[in-house]
């Protein structure tokens, strides 16, 4: 255990990479023009930032797209208050998702669809910090390009946040959840795979979050201050951050509620059953040790 702790501290980066390529200064509007990003230390100017990280996502895109905007137009139409913004952020796709994610950027206006193509791939956790950093909303909801959640159900996760009011520095997360369809998909599952699910549940709660059952479902909405706070300490870039994320809000005592959602399993998922879950199995062991060799702190850094 002291071998693994030494090998855990010398070889954890200290501070998560924060740094912006010159090419992802900028969103390119539907006319062609380049318009800086804004930043998360700004004030909000929406009420609601979407963001998607898409790696590859040109064939499931549009689904979670129309259905989103669909939800989001009729919203605003009911309440002229309401503003939002979607970000798609295209995490390096060597395919046309940059392109698709454009078509809405045209049809709504960019001020409405935003596109930020990362110049290399970061992994899901990079590419939903990067558009965090970009976003103009008092809250922001991450949101998995496949829309295997039912995007109305955000009204969901929103009464989860309010319900957690009075949030303490205005900060508090709500975490859509898929813990109440574990007894459905362990029918559909080998047994091979219910054993690594099993497996990495008790991991994530003997090393890191006890409280919330479903740390990995892409679907999570957060205040601006939590989502500032909790994503300029994050370290892991890939399939892990989630758990670091909540690690973190645990840590800081920011409010999390955890909402039962409607989801639908998407045929193409990136992740890779076996090997995935072993590097998670690494991540999440890391997690708990970096921060308790004190590798990792619970500070915060400006993106630039």
């Amino acid at each position: 255990l002291l071998q693994i702790c030494v090998v855990a501290h010398v070889t954890a980066k200290k501070m998560p990479n924060l740094h912006r390529h010159e090419e992802e200064k900028f969103f390119v509007t539907a006319e062609g023009r380049k318009e800086s990003v804004p930043s998360i230390h700004d004030p909000p100017t929406r009420e609601l930032s979407v963001v998607v990280p898409s790696y590859n996502e040109e064939e499931r895109l549009p689904l979670m797209m129309d259905e989103a905007l669909d939800y989001l137009e009729k919203r605003q139409k009911r309440d002229p208050s309401f503003t939002y913004e979607v970000i798609v952020v295209d995490d390096g796709s060597k395919d046309q998702t940059t392109k698709v994610a454009m078509k809405y950027c045209k049809k709504y206006g960019s001020d409405k669809v935003r596109v930020l193509s990362l110049v290399k791939n970061r992994g899901k956790g990079g590419a939903v910090r990067m558009g965090v950093f970009s976003s103009r909303g008092r809250k922001i909801l991450m949101a998995d390009a496949d829309g295997a959640t039912k995007f109305a159900d955000i009204e969901k996760v929103e009464e989860g946040l309010n319900n957690l009011q009075p949030w303490p520095n205005q900060m508090a997360i709500s975490c859509g959840s898929r813990a109440h369809l574990e007894k459905d998909s362990i029918a559909k599952r080998s047994y091979f795979r219910t054993l690594l699910m099993y497996g990495f549940h008790f991991l994530v709660w003997f090393l890191c979050v006890k409280e919330i059952r479903d740390t990995q479902c892409g679907f999570k909405l957060l205040t601006r201050e939590a989502a500032l706070r909790t994503f300029s300490t994050l370290h892991i870039e890939r399939w892990a951050f989630d758990v670091e994320l909540l690690y973190i809000a645990q840590c800081l005592r920011i409010p999390i509620a955890e909402v039962a959602v409607n989801w639908t399993e998407i045929e193409g998922s990136k992740l890779v059953p076996f090997w995935s879950w072993l590097q998670m199995g690494r991540d999440l062991l890391f997690i708990r040790l970096r921060y308790m060799t004190g590798a990792w702190q619970l500070e915060t850094r400006k993106c630039n």
